[in-house]
């Protein structure tokens, strides 16, 4: 069975609620592998509230779908305050990527908590800006950052994550809205060890398979090398696949 934009493999998913230092219930999914421990996790931030971004943007959504079975990589999405999906609407306000900060931490906290191995923070967008922001904890292994327009981190936050040592690595769409990857490799200078991926022909929202195949291919380059590249069939059993959302 070729794997399409639709198709949802094999997990073991269940509904989670985030916590936060200021008192907030977030709205968040755990997928797993099924039948075998995880050997990395995704901790996925989630692009613009305000422009309809949330855990279930497609990219997001797809990696959950995919990944456990074809990595054994834990996705973790949630809904940072006041965002809305189909999963619920998580409790607060937008806070300007301020706010945020303690949803990221409540997630990052959640994956000790579980003993979930090896996080990495998936940064779209907004998310980004989250990661870049509040995300360099002792903690978290390493951030993945998709389309950052770098409207809310600055040289500060990078200096944060140069001192950390731990890797970052920007995927740029070529036809980015905000940031295209000679501007990225500029801006994202006092980021020493950051790699920044120029990706030909894609734009902001990774529209297309063969874009977000790209993005999962480098996701787990990163995360677990072992199963890299990823396959594009899969001959085992599958769940019924969905409507898509974006």
């Amino acid at each position: 069975m070729e794997i399409r934009a639709t198709t949802v493999l094999p997990a073991v998913r269940r509904p989670v609620t985030l916590h936060t230092a200021d008192g907030l219930e977030l709205v968040g999914e755990l997928a797993t592998p099924e039948g075998r421990d995880p050997v990395a996790t995704l901790v996925c931030l989630h692009p613009l509230p305000t422009a309809e971004g949330m855990m279930d943007s497609h990219v997001l959504r797809k990696a959950s779908f995919r990944l456990p079975a074809l990595a054994d990589v834990a996705v973790l999405r949630f809904n940072t305050r006041g965002t809305t999906s189909r999963h619920g609407t998580s409790q607060g306000g937008f806070g300007e990527g301020e706010t945020e900060r303690h949803d990221v931490l409540a997630a990052i906290e959640f994956t000790e908590f579980e003993g979930l191995p090896d996080p990495w923070l998936l940064g779209w967008s907004f998310g980004t800006e989250l990661a870049l922001k509040w995300g360099c904890d002792p903690q978290v292994t390493g951030a993945i950052l998709l389309s950052p327009p770098l409207h809310r981190a600055g040289e500060a936050d990078m200096k944060v994550w140069a001192d950390s040592g731990k890797p970052v690595v920007a995927l740029v769409p070529e036809h980015d809205d905000y940031l295209r990857p000679d501007e990225a490799r500029e801006r994202f200078a006092p980021l020493t060890q950051a790699r920044i991926i120029g990706v030909d022909g894609a734009r902001h929202l990774w529209v297309g398979e063969p874009y977000v195949r790209r993005v999962l291919d480098e996701i787990v380059r990163n995360v677990n090398p072992a199963a890299h590249p990823l396959p594009t069939e899969w001959d085992g059993p599958h769940e019924k696949d969905v409507a898509p959302l974006g």
